[in-house]
């Protein structure tokens, strides 16, 4: 069967197609999946282009959605036919964090999903929304249950807060469809105003650029009466910390999901002190999270926004693609 890996020296002219054996027929407590599609994700360039190290010829991609072909001995909780959506951490099933790396992420620390076949347990796997395809299950694993876990689990969102989201990858565009569809206020900034329309069109209440604005945070504050957001999805990092604890209200909540720019840098501590906001670093979510998002979703009917999709023998040309920085929403494999 055919399947993408990764070969030193890792960068994207050496992410290679080839054929590896089918891993036959699942054994007590697995399902084989016949895996369908994939979304990218920063992690998953991070993995590819070598800047987060694995081993060679790894599988790359931690998102997979696909149906499931067989079960093995005492599987109950799926059957042949039933479509499904991987976990990005298999071990964590339920409860408070259990994991602080990657070792067991698909992808990373372990083969991922870009192969046509996986036989894994049944905790890699969750059911994909009922009415979703397979490219728009793909997006739940990393973006769709980070901007969850950071809106719903750990920022309890309620209806009629207000949300601020960063820049326009998948986190941040699911987490303003998501909040839309539970009743709050959403501020956008981008630095493309064609991209700001289109946070516009999925309803966004107040969209600013960042580049014609750099005192975005301070904006967002006075559009709020000084009042500040209840929430913001910061992407960004040390470079954009100060500009959000300036727009975060009151005992307001920051969820820390990304550092695109950079590692390192100052935060302006006496300034969140005396927000008395909290900081909140996490890394996407556990399987009970993500089987609660497949339920909201299914009740919602709240989509993914999907800008392009590639085939699995594209994946260099689609990390190429994310690396641009053109995309709106999310990146998919279809295969």
């Amino acid at each position: 069967m055919k399947a993408l890996k990764l070969q030193k020296p890792f960068g994207l002219d050496n992410i290679k197609l080839t054929e590896i054996d089918d891993p036959g027929q699942p054994g007590p407590g697995e399902i084989r999946v016949r895996v369908k599609a994939s979304s990218l994700n920063y992690h998953d360039y991070g993995v590819a282009n070598g800047s987060s190290p694995t081993e060679d010829g790894r599988i790359p991609m931690a998102d997979g959605a696909g149906v499931v072909e067989a079960v093995g001995e005492g599987v109950e909780e799926f059957e042949v036919g039933d479509k499904v959506v991987s976990t990005f951490f298999p071990h964590w099933e339920t409860g408070p964090a259990l994991v602080a790396d990657f070792s067991s992420t698909p992808g990373d620390g372990i083969d991922g999903y870009a192969r046509e076949v996986v036989v894994r347990p049944t905790r890699y796997f969750t059911h994909q929304p009922s009415n979703y395809t397979h490219a728009e299950s793909a997006t739940l694993t990393t973006a769709g249950l980070t901007a969850w876990r950071a809106l719903v689990v750990n920022g309890g969102i309620k209806p009629g807060d207000s949300v601020l989201v960063l820049g326009s990858g998948g986190v941040s565009v699911f987490a303003c469809v998501l909040a839309k569809s539970l009743g709050a206020t959403v501020f956008a900034t981008s630095s493309s105003d064609q991209k700001l329309q289109r946070y516009k069109e999925l309803g966004a209440d107040h969209v600013i650029n960042y580049e014609d604005d750099p005192e975005w945070g301070k904006t967002v504050s006075k559009l709020t009466e000084g009042r500040g957001v209840d929430h913001v999805i910061e992407v960004g990092g040390p470079g954009t910390l100060p500009q959000s604890i300036n727009a975060v209200a009151l005992s307001g909540h920051i969820a820390l999901i990304g550092v695109l720019t950079g590692m390192k840098g100052e935060v302006p501590t006496a300034k969140l002190m005396g927000k008395q906001a909290r900081l909140q670093g996490l890394i996407v979510g556990s399987r009970a999270h993500q089987q609660d998002l497949v339920r909201a979703i299914d009740a919602s009917g709240v989509k993914p926004v999907i800008d392009k999709c590639f085939g699995l023998d594209e994946l260099a040309d689609a990390f190429r693609y994310e690396e641009a920085g053109k995309h709106f929403g999310k990146i998919c494999l279809e295969f």
